[in-house]
């Protein structure tokens, strides 16, 4: 659908039984202004602009409704009054443009989510996402598994998330985007991986056919929204800007070097995530160094989350009999439990997520 240029403007229909009382209520106590008025003996008709809207007060009966008013600073109006009601009943919500996140509890549990069969549910731009993690940790984390099948240019806009964390895993395929203070246009391939850091603005611009990235955020529930004023890519580069305390990373497999994991048999890469959230969230590539099985164990926090990338294995975890592992295959371990990845084909790869101390990304 296009503009049309024959529109100038939308009004939001008010009906009021008094209209001056009414009138008065939203320009002496919200701020509104009047742009019209008529007949001027006997006014019916009031036509009001403020907070990016505009209101039609019309003379008679009807439904009130309700407005609702995004301020960045909700004490200066009207008192700090969450909410008021306008002489003609109309409800009137002042809520917060940016509010505090809502950081809820972590409830930890094991989760096992099967990629063989799975659905994928559509989403924003094109994409289908897949849920890792059903009960979302009692709201604290979301992981999906996303793809894109067609491929091509991707119908996308700049916009940002307001997370405490969020980062993205291109687990097949790549994908081209732009990132805000970041240069460029890139491209993500395969193995690569990037950290969101909160509110950079960003967006994704072509991908190849059958894209998969995995993506990781807290929390689970989060607002995305559009940014209609700023051109990516930015003209100034600044790639040590921190964003809500966290940098931007970029991690290229190309760059990947590997070293002894904290289980024999197997290597890690680590791919700079914990060094650029200052110990909030640590993200690592371990891969089978030789070893068919290996004894795991859980290196303590609140979250350990891993994605099978490559190969197949078994998972063992105290109190569950043991499961197969192919790739796509994505588990949680609880805290409390002990648990084995066994049997482990060459290649075995996995993505390993790991969240130290969920208190401390909460209040970050």
């Amino acid at each position: 659908m296009t503009h049309d240029a024959n529109i100038q403007d939308a009004q939001f229909v008010v009906p009021c039984a008094d209209l001056s009382a009414t009138l008065a209520f939203f320009t002496e106590t919200l701020g509104f202004r009047v742009d019209a008025i008529h007949p001027a003996d006997d006014p019916r008709v009031a036509v009001l602009s403020g907070h990016g809207t505009r209101l039609r007060l019309e003379r008679g009966a009807g439904a009130p409704g309700t407005l609702r008013l995004v301020c960045r600073d909700p004490a200066a109006i009207a008192g700090g009054a969450a909410e008021l009601t306008a002489p003609n009943g109309t409800r009137v919500l002042v809520v917060a443009a940016e509010p505090p996140l809502a950081m809820p509890p972590l409830r930890s549990s094991f989760v096992l989510s099967r990629a063989r069969g799975a659905a994928f549910a559509p989403g924003r731009a094109g994409m289908r996402y897949r849920d890792l993690l059903p009960d979302r940790l009692g709201g604290a984390f979301i992981a999906s598994h996303i793809t894109i099948p067609d491929g091509g240019p991707v119908p996308d806009y700049v916009h940002f998330h307001a997370v405490a964390f969020q980062m993205i895993y291109c687990a097949k395929g790549w994908v081209r985007v732009v990132y805000e203070d970041q240069g460029e246009p890139f491209v993500l391939h395969e193995g690569d991986c990037a950290l969101q850091p909160p509110r950079i603005r960003h967006r994704v611009l072509e991908c190849s056919p059958g894209l998969e990235v995995v993506e990781v955020s807290s929390p689970a529930e989060h607002e995305t929204f559009a940014d209609h004023a700023l051109p990516l890519p930015t003209a100034v580069v600044r790639p040590d800007r921190e964003f809500g305390g966290q940098r931007f990373v970029r991690h290229r497999v190309q760059q990947a070097t590997f070293q002894a994991w904290r289980q024999p048999g197997f290597e890690v890469c680590d791919l700079g995530i914990g060094e650029a959230t200052k110990g909030l969230v640590n993200v690592s590539v371990v891969r089978s160094g030789g070893a068919t099985a290996t004894r795991g164990h859980h290196p303590g926090g609140d979250l350990l989350l891993s994605f099978v990338l490559a190969g197949t294995g078994m998972l063992e975890v105290d109190g569950h009999p043991a499961e197969p592992l192919e790739r796509g295959d994505a588990f949680c371990i609880p805290t409390d439990r002990t648990h084995a990845v066994s049997g482990c084909s060459r290649p075995f790869e996995m993505l390993e997520v790991h969240v130290p101390a969920y208190a401390r990304l909460a209040q970050r």
